[in-house]
């Protein structure tokens, strides 16, 4: 796990290195083992290394391949580099390291782009083939691994997050008004290929990328994911016996290809508990657990701990608690906001980075929860949209998003109304997936790309910023496309995720498992009131905010006025949205 960066020039110019190098500097929380830059020509390559296989220097990056004229920088684990390595060998293939960086660069040595469809893990790379002067970049099929860029006629630049990117100081950093009505609809998730800024883009999951030396740029799939029911007929019991064997998978590629420990986030909730049952099937010892809590609100408790102490002792973990006072989320928000790639509205956000700073300071690697609501039909809202009749834009809609267009135009300045850019997106998306049912393509849309920006970004980004590496066993690729072909119905009983609970009822409490679903609890952020108001208040008065004019003053005036009334249906804060962008964009100095 790593954070890469590198620029491409075409306008006959070295690449500059003094750029690159401030480039990969503002990387250095993801990779704080080692440094490491490149320069050939029009290109440079930078790299920070968190060092979890291979720990020794000959897995340095960037990865220099003499033999093949090929450079590598790569972010993220392959959990079958063994399997690929032996037959790369078998092929006549030399290695000189022992890890999977050095796997990658043959393999697309061997296969050349189709490498790609090869590799099972979480990765964003990029390949300088200085043969052929071309650039190749490629994002895992789940959008684990970030991969942002800038293009413009004279160069290409990509980075991990957008704060690499922004230390060139010609991107264009002007509100695209597209995005901005996506996150505004979609809780913060702008989809691929936007972001909030019109100067920088991100490469789509499951997609690749090939850059040639005059500037061309080629973008294609290869991977889409299809909910479509076997030829077979598998009873309910088969399905949640192949899912549990396809689980087990998971976690075990999970926690044998590292050579550090593995720890579980343990939140409380069924995903986080079946991850450390599941791990000790797979004869796990000494698992080290960790939890967060936070105050309770009236409305709302702001920990899980008495659904989490339960799976520690049922497993004998090396449990650790940490409870975070009101007052420090506050003194602590800006720093988790810094830390953002993309501004980001969920409450669990500060809390992920609160956590990943304790965890950090014990270990290297954790596997995560993350994916297993979308993936088995976890949240409110499915069963609410499987019901509905329209449609299915109408069945999707008022389910998700977070206000109306008509609302929406009442919120922005007026240099941001435009068309009801968002409906037009997700009723795109959901025809263009091939599926049986309304509700597969809703979960393959979620899966594929809604959660790509928001609870699978907000884990890498927050546990990353203290240089932790989160693995999430529920969005192996192998297991999603199980999944989605597995008939909806088993998924949504019992409230949702139905087979989750039937493989958990020999495995964790029966509290655990019937318990109402449970959310990653920062309560302040959605009942706002006392210092969180003030905070939020004097975000959205600001010199820089009324010079900036994102917001109609009425819109801010009524929700300061009632801010714990006005939240969205999947319950989000509106007033804290309005202040979470605003107080992104100043934190990025924007």
């Amino acid at each position: 796990m790593c954070g890469i960066c590198g620029e491409f020039r075409f306008d006959a110019q070295f690449a500059n290195l003094d750029l690159v190098r401030r480039m990969t500097e503002r990387l250095r929380p993801r990779g704080p083992d080692d440094e490491g830059l490149f320069a050939d020509g029009a290109v440079a390559f930078g790299h920070r290394r968190l060092a979890i296989i291979d720990l020794s220097p000959r897995s340095h990056q960037p990865f220099v391949d003499l033999e093949t004229g090929l450079t590598i920088v790569f972010n993220g684990t392959i959990y079958n580099y063994p399997e690929l390595r032996a037959k790369l060998i078998a092929r006549g293939h030399r290695f000189t390291s022992s890890g999977d960086t050095e796997v990658i660069l043959k393999a697309y040595a061997e296969w050349g782009s189709d490498c790609v469809a090869r590799l099972h893990g979480m990765f964003a790379f990029a390949i300088w083939n200085a043969r052929e002067q071309s650039l190749f970049l490629a994002r895992d099929r789940l959008g684990i691994k970030p991969l942002y860029f800038a293009h413009d006629s004279d160069t290409f630049r990509f980075a991990s997050n957008t704060q690499a990117l922004l230390e060139a100081d010609d991107i264009d950093t002007s509100i695209d008004s597209v995005a901005l009505h996506n996150l505004f609809m979609l809780h913060a998730v702008v989809p691929a290929p936007r972001t909030i800024l019109k100067g920088i883009r991100k490469l789509a999951p499951g997609h690749c990328m090939m850059v040639n030396r005059i500037g061309d740029v080629r973008e294609w799939p290869y991977w889409t994911l299809k909910a479509r029911r076997p030829e077979a007929h598998y009873d309910e019991i088969e399905w949640r016996d192949m899912i549990h064997e396809a689980l087990k998978k998971s976690v075990d590629r999970r926690l044998k290809i590292a050579d550090v420990p593995v720890g579980v986030l343990l939140s409380g909730g069924l995903d986080s508990s079946l991850l450390v049952a599941l791990l000790a099937e797979q004869g796990a010892k000494n698992l080290k657990t960790f939890t967060i809590g936070f105050e309770d609100q009236p409305e709302e408790k702001g920990s899980e701990f008495e659904f989490s102490d339960p799976v520690a002792a049922m497993y004998d973990t090396e449990h650790h608690k940490f409870h975070v006072p009101n007052a420090d989320v506050l003194k602590r928000l800006p720093e988790a906001v810094r830390a953002m790639s993309e501004p980001m509205f969920a409450q669990d956000a500060v809390a992920f980075y609160l956590l990943s700073e304790q965890v950090s300071q014990q270990i290297k690697v954790v596997q995560s929860g993350q994916g297993a609501d979308e993936v088995f039909a976890g949240y409110f809202w499915y069963p609410q949209m499987n019901d509905a009749e329209g449609s299915p834009i109408e069945r999707f809609r008022p389910y998700y998003f977070d206000r109306s267009h008509d609302e929406y135009l009442e919120m922005v300045d007026a240099r941001y109304a435009g068309k009801d850019y968002t409906s037009a997106l997700i009723e795109e998306k959901l025809d263009s997936i091939e599926a049986d049912s309304f509700i597969d393509r809703v979960l393959a849309l979620d899966v594929t790309t809604l959660i790509v920006d928001d609870p699978v970004k907000r884990v890498d980004n927050m546990t990353m910023a203290w240089g932790l590496e989160a693995r999430v066993p529920f969005l192996d690729h192998e297991l999603v496309e199980l999944a989605a072909s597995m008939p909806p119905e088993y998924k949504l009983a019992e409230g949702g995720k139905g087979v989750l609970k039937a493989i958990s009822r020999e495995l964790l409490p029966a509290k655990v498992i019937d318990r109402p679903k449970g959310y990653f609890p920062m309560p302040a952020l959605k009942y706002v009131r006392g210092e969180f108001l003030e905070f939020m208040r004097d975000v959205l008065n600001s010199q820089q905010a009324r010079e900036r004019g994102l917001y109609q003053r009425s819109y801010v005036e009524k929700l300061l006025a009632e801010p714990d009334k006005h939240h969205t249906a999947i319950k989000g804060n509106k007033l804290w949205h309005l202040a979470a962008l605003e107080f992104w964009l100043q934190q990025q100095g924007l």
